[in-house]
């Protein structure tokens, strides 16, 4: 008996703590992502290629997972979830992870990492005009969700405007890009990369909330999230045609342009697609994003000592504004699920009613019946 009671505890804190522990452990990964893509786009690897790569393998390595597992559970394929696939795979494949990268090469793989805490903010928004998301001012959660995104957008702002270092530990390899540019200054070329992140984030916050209402129809995690990578692959391919011409672009080697493209394939893309849409599925879009200032602060880290990047004092404090307004949405909605969740069972709930002896009248008499 105590055994069981002791299990039990242990399975409802397993419960509750599994969402957590999938979103900390994917943000290990999904810091990887900005410090493997930095490092194969500046081998030389065109982004366009190194897009169609990435959801390519991903696609192929989910595949045979989601044939397996997902056979019986499968439900069948729709044209509204046909297009809704079509469009997850154009959002986050190709339109975030394009501008991501491109951002990338006029910043830093830190910066766009802490750019990229603008995310739940711009989810959050953009839940609420699509009503995902309630909103009562009067409200103490509301008012901490809404001013959790406002101070978002302030770091992120001062993010943007102020570079000042405040710690070299490295000679950022970043001022080779700008000088190979030439004619703009760093500046110029920081508000622009900064631009193309911001509308990664908004692309990435888009996909966040289109999965949200397409797992709902489709909830075959694995088999979801190897169609939509390799929607991704082909329409990147098809945008990579265009865009590069030469054939050299597509030859891979053993290193960065090889190693680069697997890691981000199977874990960034294919793993990180079926961890969020787990998780998704019972705490929501704006949970999910709420875990991406750990994924900033690994990044900032990594990418001193691997990329040898220049940390800015503008980074810093915005990083820490941007983690405190993100933080003050998650807690508001947090307190909306504690509201969703269940009450609990009693006693007097799970007490069957007594059979009477007007039941057991009726079951003799129906007994009879039944044998004439």
């Amino acid at each position: 008996m105590m055994g069981e009671i002791c299990g039990g505890s242990l399975g409802k804190v397993f419960t509750k703590a599994k969402p957590y522990v999938l979103m900390v452990g994917l943000q290990f990964g999904l810091a990887g992502t900005f410090i493997f893509s930095m490092a194969s786009i500046n081998h030389g690897m065109n982004r366009f290629v190194f897009i169609v790569y990435r959801n390519a393998i991903a696609a192929f390595a989910l595949a045979p997972f989601a044939f397996i597992f997902e056979r019986k559970l499968r439900p069948k394929m729709t044209i509204c979830v046909f297009l809704q696939i079509m469009a997850l795979g154009f959002l986050e494949p190709v339109l975030d992870q394009g501008f991501t990268f491109i951002g990338m090469q006029y910043t830093s793989a830190s910066f766009a990492s802490a750019i990229m805490n603008a995310v739940p903010s711009v989810t959050f928004v953009l839940a609420v005009i699509l009503r995902l998301e309630r909103v009562k001012i009067k409200e103490v959660r509301s008012q901490a969700k809404v001013v959790g995104t406002l101070v978002t957008f302030a770091g992120a702002l001062l993010m943007t405007l102020y570079k000042g270092p405040i710690i070299k530990l490295f000679y950022s390899g970043n001022t080779r890009q700008h000088q190979d540019e030439g004619s703009q200054s760093p500046h110029t070329h920081w508000l622009v990369g900064t631009l193309y992140l911001l509308l990664g984030c908004l692309a990435w916050s888009s996909f966040y909330i289109l999965q949200s209402i397409t797992v709902k129809k489709y909830p075959a995690e694995l088999s979801l999230s190897s169609l939509i990578c390799l929607s991704g692959a082909l329409q990147g391919t098809a945008v990579a045609l265009v865009v590069e011409r030469h054939p050299t672009a597509w030859s891979v080697g053993w290193d960065y342009r090889i190693f680069a493209p697997l890691y981000t394939g199977i874990v960034s893309s294919g793993i990180a697609y079926y961890v969020q849409g787990l998780v998704m599925q019972s705490r929501g879009p704006v949970f999910v994003t709420a875990f991406n200032p750990l994924c900033m602060i690994i990044v900032a880290v990594l990418g001193s000592f691997l990329l040898a990047e220049q940390i800015h004092l503008g980074s810093v404090i915005g990083g820490i504004i941007i983690a405190v307004g993100l933080y003050s949405v998650v807690w508001g909605k947090g307190k909306d699920y504690s509201d969703l969740a269940p009450p609990p069972t009693t006693k007097e709930t799970q007490q069957q009613l007594p059979i009477t002896t007007v039941d057991i009248s009726r079951m003799d008499t129906d007994e009879k019946a039944s044998t004439k």
